[in-house]
C-alpha cells in the first residue's frame, strides 16, 4: 500500500506539467506486458500529454482523430502508452517499406542525447513509424553494396515492442502499447548494437506524432509538441532532431 500511495502522489505531480512542451518519464521497477490492454497498475494516474499540434493538414473533428499519451522508462526501456480515437483504421500499402506515412501510424521520435539536428542520414535520431502490422520504419543509410550510405526506409522492428487494441464499444479507444530501446548516434544497422543504458536525470529529444489517413493518403499528422515552420512547413521531424522537444527520466 505504501508502493501504491508514493505512485499515486508521483503521478499527481507529473499530471500537474502537462501543457508544457517538456515531457516527463516516470521510473517504474517491473516493465509492462506489451499487449495493447494497459491494464497495470504503472499506467495508472492523470499525467497525460495531448497530441493535439497540426504538422500537416488542418485540426481534424473530435470524431476523426484525438491522442494522448504517458510515458514510463527503467534502465532498459522507454515505454510509451498512446490512447488513440480514430474513426478509420487504413493500411493501404502492403510493403511496410512503401508510403508507410500515408498509412494511420504511431510515429515516435527519439534523440538518445538531445543534440537535435539533422538525423536524415544518420542516427543521430530516429522517427520509428510503427504500422497497424506493429512493424516499425525509419530512413537510415543503407548497408548495401549498390547504394552504401544512401537514405532508404528501413525495418527496425528489433527497437520498438508495439502492440496495439481497439475497444469493442463506443468510442473504441484504441490503446497503443510500447517498449522502445534507445540507441545512441553510434548506431550500425545490421550489426550488434547495444542501447543505452537508461538514468534518472537523463534528458532525451522527444516528440509523438499520429499519421491520420482515412482509407487513402494521410490527411491528418498531429503532434505532441508545436514546430516552428520553415518555408511554411512544419514536417521537419523525420530529418531534424532540432523540432524535438525535452523528455526527462524522473
Amino acid at each position: 500500500m505504501k508502493a501504491s500511495h508514493w505512485l499515486a502522489a508521483i503521478m499527481c505531480t507529473a499530471a500537474a506539467t502537462i501543457g508544457a512542451n517538456a515531457d516527463e518519464a516516470l521510473h517504474i521497477n517491473a516493465a509492462p506486458t506489451i499487449d495493447g490492454v494497459a491494464n497495470e497498475a504503472l499506467w495508472e494516474g492523470n499525467d497525460w500529454y495531448p497530441m493535439n499540434e497540426v504538422i500537416i493538414g488542418d485540426t481534424p473533428d473530435a470524431s476523426d482523430f484525438t491522442g494522448k499519451y504517458k510515458l514510463r522508462w527503467n534502465e532498459g526501456a522507454l515505454y510509451l502508452l498512446a490512447e488513440i480515437r480514430d474513426d478509420h483504421l487504413s493500411d493501404t500499402y502492403a510493403s511496410p517499406l512503401e508510403r508507410y506515412w500515408d498509412d494511420d501510424c504511431l510515429e515516435i521520435f527519439i534523440d538518445a542525447d538531445g543534440s537535435g539536428g539533422d538525423h536524415f542520414n544518420n542516427y543521430n535520431a530516429f522517427a520509428y513509424h510503427l504500422a497497424l502490422d506493429n512493424q516499425v520504419a525509419d530512413i537510415g543509410p543503407s548497408m548495401a553494396a549498390e547504394n552504401k550510405g544512401e537514405a532508404v526506409p528501413q525495418l527496425y522492428n528489433d527497437h520498438v515492442d508495439s502492440a496495439w487494441q481497439r475497444q469493442s464499444d463506443a468510442p473504441f479507444v484504441v490503446h497503443w502499447e510500447t517498449a522502445i530501446k534507445v540507441y545512441a548516434d553510434d548506431y550500425v544497422h545490421g550489426e550488434s548494437n547495444t542501447p543505452v543504458t537508461l538514468k534518472k536525470g537523463m534528458k532525451l529529444g522527444f516528440m509523438l506524432a499520429y499519421c491520420d489517413a482515412d482509407g487513402g493518403d494521410r490527411e491528418h499528422f498531429m503532434g505532441s509538441h508545436p514546430i516552428t515552420p520553415i518555408d511554411g512547413d512544419k514536417n521537419q521531424g523525420y530529418k531534424d532532431a532540432s523540432v524535438f522537444d525535452v523528455l526527462e527520466l524522473k
